[in-house]
């Protein structure tokens, strides 16, 4: 009788630590279905566009927080302008991919001021502070078409701009409650970029940082 009860007993402590494991393994978390990460090459050391695998991580603090005054932390409309495509997670990384690969057409711009990308970005990313292109805030015409020459791939010619082999602009911020990104791509659509050439990630780094991807600083 005691032998039965002590085999219960150790079958029992058996089953539950078997159980604790179970619960304790984190179960895949991927990017969809059938892609579990995207690797790009960032100044020759490899980065995973990936999701956090651990199933109880909880979201970046400083992403955490609601109610934001508004203004000027207001809630940005899904179709920011005529022709400007607003796109989500997949169809960035889809972009960064292309990029990181060779395609030279493609770039993708954090438009947050330098201190917020310090605290992580999304690979590929290049800064292009909203502050940079816009005139109010102090930016210069010369200034301007420097970057728009260097970063976006944009000629000019006796003081005209030349937007033909411009390159695809995938903007983003800090989320749906930011204005930075939508700030640069405004700014851009009144210089004459094309409408087409211009993708928004409205989630932006809220949304990013929800989902458990990959940031680097």
């Amino acid at each position: 009788m005691i032998r039965k009860l002590i085999v219960t007993i150790l079958v029992g402590v058996i089953w539950m630590v078997s159980s604790l494991n179970i619960m304790a393994e984190s179960k895949p978390v991927g990017i969809t279905p059938d892609i579990m990460s995207i690797s790009v090459n960032i100044n020759g050391e490899m980065v995973e566009f990936k999701r956090n695998q651990d199933n109880d991580a909880t979201v970046n603090p400083a992403f955490a927080k609601t109610s934001r005054p508004c203004p000027p932390f207001c809630i940005q409309p899904s179709n920011l302008a005529t022709g400007v495509e607003t796109i989500g997670e997949v169809e960035l990384m889809h972009y960064a991919k292309e990029m990181n690969e060779g395609d030279e057409s493609i770039t993708v711009i954090d438009s947050r001021t330098p201190d917020w990308v310090a605290r992580g970005t999304i690979p590929t990313a290049m800064n292009v502070p909203w502050t940079n292109l816009n005139p109010a805030k102090g930016a210069t015409p010369l200034e301007i078409a420097e970057i728009l020459e260097s970063v976006f791939n944009v000629t000019e010619s006796e003081g005209l701009f030349d937007f033909s082999k411009c390159k695809t602009a995938v903007m983003f911020c800090n989320g749906m409650w930011c204005g930075q990104s939508p700030n640069n791509i405004k700014n851009l659509l009144r210089l004459g970029y094309p409408s087409h050439k211009i993708k928004w990630y409205r989630g932006g780094m809220q949304d990013w940082e929800i989902l458990g991807l990959t940031t680097i600083q």
